[in-house]
């Protein structure tokens, strides 16, 4: 029998718009099933689909093709999706019709969220996030039978070597989603509370004679926020981050703030060489910033990220806030779904996109996009490449990240670009 799947109590809305983005964004991979049944439906009737390649192969597997312009093969000139059309959501491969929901397995049930890469997720539009559960349940029960062990998941460590069972680790997430809804304090300095937490929650041992479970767990977490809340300065007091600090961020920037595939595919990592110039321009941290994506505006410095941007709108924090929560509460931040990164870890993995969303905002408005719009464009830029982007997940990149939270630099960065 299928999981259950769990509606997060985030208020969220959704529904496709038929904006055709994601079709013009991603590599979408398929089985041979998937494959099979593409090739019967019978495209070799369309004179446009006639010689044109439905595939591309590579020796990770097979992938639709996508033409010159960077569309899917099958995006119709109505700029939606012709198999779709012609036979419905189910006709499509499984990677197309559970895009944007996040569908995370937590022991005897699914959590989902969304991608805020989405245009109509980040603007919150369409119907309630809980009238799509039934189409939901059958995305469920289709990455269940391809995974048939996924119920057997052993939950993700607090850290290396300790670990809760999966409701114990569901109830840490509810309490950091509640810190991180706390609206009588400024996102940044919510977020530099939660980082305060994972340190305090580092090396704690929740076992032994009286183990701290259910609902004592969720006091004692909730104590030990309210704790790393008070302990908390104003940004003004906090210092600046150091060079080190500000040398590892550029380094997860420079990948966060990417984008290689689609219209808006940046032009400084086309060939090996642009690579290495864009690494050194971002360890450098001066002059003009690389065009990791096309978005980047012509000119655009590494000084002009660096200016106080003041206090985000109501707007932008709203829009912030609702996205990291869902993050949390999906626990889409560690584990599988983040590179196999502890709960702690992957709780700072999560809060240095706070800093990059801003940095990459500075960006874009200093470009002339107005600060809400580029609030907007810089979460779903940096939110296609969180726990998507392969690079993230290499050693280096999560060395980055202890190293940021060991030193502190982690909140000074979140207090930094928060100004």
């Amino acid at each position: 029998m299928t999981m259950p799947v769990r509606s997060l109590p985030v208020a969220q809305n959704w529904d496709c718009s038929g904006c055709g983005a994601c079709c013009r964004v991603y590599r979408v991979p398929v089985t041979a099933d998937e494959r099979k049944r593409i090739e019967a439906q019978g495209w070799e009737a369309e004179a446009d689909l006639k010689d044109t390649p439905y595939f591309v192969a590579d020796k990770t597997g097979d992938w639709l093709n996508h033409r010159p312009d960077g569309a899917c093969v099958f995006l119709g000139p109505d700029n939606l999706c012709r198999i779709h059309a012609k036979f419905g959501s189910a006709g499509k491969p499984l990677a197309c019709r559970v895009y944007p929901f996040l569908l995370v397995p937590a022991g005897d049930h699914w959590r989902v969220g969304l991608r805020f890469a989405c245009p109509m997720a980040a603007e919150d539009k369409g119907r309630p996030l809980a009238d799509h559960l039934p189409e939901v349940r059958e995305y469920a029960a289709a990455l269940e039978a391809d995974s048939p062990g996924v119920a057997d998941a052993p939950p993700v460590p607090l850290e290396p070597g300790r670990s809760v069972p999966w409701a114990d680790l569901a109830r840490m997430a509810a309490a950091v989603s509640g810190m991180l809804g706390d609206t009588a304090l400024t996102l940044e300095r919510r977020w530099r509370a939660v980082l305060k937490l994972a340190e305090l929650g580092r090396g704690l041992r929740l076992d032994g004679p009286k183990p701290v479970t259910g609902n004592r767990l969720t006091e004692f977490v909730r104590s030990l926020g309210r704790a790393a809340a008070e302990e908390t300065p104003d940004a003004a007091e906090v210092p600046p981050p150091g060079w080190v600090g500000r040398m590892v961020f550029r380094q997860l920037l420079a990948v966060y703030a990417r984008r290689d595939h689609g219209a808006e595919k940046g032009t400084a990592q086309r060939t090996a060489l642009g690579r290495i110039r864009a690494a050194a321009r971002f360890a450098r941290g001066t002059g003009r910033i690389p065009k990791v994506i096309s978005l980047i505006p012509d000119g655009a410095r590494f000084e002009d990220a660096e200016q106080p941007a003041g206090e985000l709108s109501r707007q932008s924090e709203a829009l912030l806030t609702r996205s990291y929560r869902q993050k949390v509460e999906s626990l889409q931040f560690c584990g599988p779904p983040n590179f196999g990164v502890p709960f702690w870890e992957g709780l700072v993995s999560l809060a240095v996109t706070f800093p990059a969303v801003l940095w990459l905002a500075r960006v874009l408005a200093a470009g002339g996009m107005e600060p809400d719009a580029a609030v907007t464009r810089a979460l779903r830029v940096v939110d296609d490449n969180f726990g998507f982007n392969k690079l993230l997940g290499l050693g280096r990149q999560k060395f980055a990240l202890r190293l940021l939270a060991g030193r502190g630099e982690a909140a000074r960065l979140v207090a930094w670009y928060g100004r």
